[in-house]
């Protein structure tokens, strides 16, 4: 059975995610931080394409995403435009690049669209980024809102927890939820949240919801590619599900190669280049000559 690629479909944009969720057709989104990984994700027909801060710690080693610039984001993301074709393109703003004045705010968030070629950018917050949103929205950068469990927050919440747990925490989140969707949002990510709480908001809102760790009564879903395909070292989420384990598979595949160069077995007489044969010939002729010369 031939895998089915993205190639026939129409570009995928912000209005087009709000036609699926009028005609309840699941939207599916996956982070991507580089050309391959993006030109694989994109092929396989999924709707959006995100460039997640989460690369500071699947692909740069930090222990959360909080030490992330904005230069590292638009490397990665002008990286992942390259590749992408068909999907709807959307940039992580990290910490600190939204948290200072409108003026800073308004010109990071215009680079990931001008340098990065972002569709759209993404910061986490809810009614206390109203202002934001607006603004940005005004200056026609389209903005996809988080809100729930929000890991640029995570000292401030003491640490990676399940939020939406009381009445006065859910009213709280539908009330970030409706102040973002009014503000312009073309989408939001609810995160770590009850999915009875998912699906009251996503319910509510007119616009999509996308859910991570928040049920299946969102409009659609995002993984991070390298929980999905097992490349992480730590522990996963209990909404991650992985279907494969490329992190053993590469391991073995590295061990191999280690092994067969150690016993000469790599590289192979088919897998080496060759002198044309009247270049050997030739060689042959000069080392005869010198010999004889001694």
């Amino acid at each position: 059975m031939s895998v089915t690629t993205g190639d026939f479909r129409n570009k995928v944009t912000a209005l087009s995610l709000l036609e699926k969720k009028q005609h309840h057709e699941l939207i599916t989104c996956l982070t991507a931080y580089d050309y391959p990984t993006a030109r694989l994700v994109d092929e396989a027909g999924i709707d959006i394409v995100l460039v997640g801060d989460s690369l500071g710690m699947v692909m740069l080693g930090y222990d959360s995403t909080l030490p992330v610039t904005v230069h590292e984001m638009l490397h990665h993301t002008r990286a992942v435009r390259r590749a992408v074709k068909h999907a709807f393109l959307v940039a992580d703003m990290p910490y600190a690049s939204y948290h200072v004045s409108m003026r800073d705010t308004l010109r990071n968030a215009a680079r990931f669209i001008k340098d990065g070629g972002a569709e759209a950018v993404k910061i986490e917050g809810g009614e206390k980024r109203r202002r934001i949103v607006e603004r940005l929205v005004d200056a026609e950068i389209p903005v996809v809102g988080h809100i729930g469990l929000t890991p640029q927050s995570l000292h401030a919440m003491g640490g990676y927890k399940v939020q939406g747990k009381t009445l006065k925490a859910v009213e709280q989140l539908m009330h970030d939820a409706l102040a973002l969707e009014r503000a312009g949002a073309c989408c939001i990510v609810l995160e770590g949240i009850p999915r009875e709480v998912a699906g009251m908001i996503t319910h509510e809102l007119e616009i999509p919801t996308i859910g991570i760790g928040a049920g299946p009564e969102c409009d659609g879903q995002v993984l991070v590619f390298h929980d999905l395909l097992g490349l992480t070292f730590a522990p996963a989420a209990k909404f991650v599900r992985r279907y494969a384990d490329l992190g053993s598979a590469v391991t073995n595949a590295v061990l191999a190669y280690k092994e067969e160069v150690k016993a000469g077995a790599f590289p192979s007489e088919t897998e080496s280049y060759h002198l044309p044969k009247e270049t050997q010939a030739a060689l042959a002729a000069i080392a005869e000559r010198k010999h004889a010369l001694r």
